[in-house]
């Protein structure tokens, strides 16, 4: 495969704020990325940039701001789990996208088979080993082996549009 041309150096013609609300515009399901480090730490956090990568072996994705404080533990943690929420998991979304508190606190989870903490009620969970990373930009890319998965069948997947979740119950 040949290489890919070197990205232009010049500043793109929009805003990062353009850019981020035309992103905005793309439909994403809503994640929280949990891990346990090495000294038994539990960390997590709101994502949405989750993705398939492989069916074999199965392979997922997702990034990291380079400049998190959570950036630490994701690294050490030798598995993670991405727990893709249910419509009625919109505060759950809302406490691990805060900074400064203890996420975990009156969250109900439990220990995956990889000992990634597990939140309960999640519409799909996908327990991984790291894989791989990738520096990209402001971002670190996550690509994890998948070990264990299961799904939650009939289940309303939460989800994040223009700033906004849906379905947008009222809290």
């Amino acid at each position: 495969m040949p290489d890919l041309p070197a990205a232009p150096s010049s500043a793109p013609p929009f805003s990062a704020e353009d850019f981020r609300a035309a992103l905005g515009q793309f439909t994403t399901g809503v994640t929280i990325v949990t891990a346990r480090t090495p000294d038994g730490r539990l960390v997590g956090l709101t994502a949405n940039s989750f993705n398939s990568v492989s069916l074999a072996p199965p392979l997922v994705l997702w990034s990291l701001a380079r400049q998190s404080t959570s950036m630490p533990g994701f690294l050490s943690a030798t598995h993670y789990a991405i727990n893709v929420l249910a419509g009625d998991q919109r505060l759950l979304a809302e406490r691990f996208a805060r900074k400064g508190i203890d996420r975990f606190e009156g969250t109900p989870w439990r220990p995956g088979l990889t000992g990634a903490p597990v939140i309960d009620g999640a519409v799909a969970v996908f327990e991984c080993s790291h894989r791989s990373q990738h520096d990209e930009g402001d971002h670190v890319i996550f690509v994890g082996q998948v070990a264990h998965c299961r799904r939650r069948i009939g289940a309303t997947p939460l989800v994040f549009h223009g700033g906004r979740f849906f379905p947008d119950l009222p809290i």
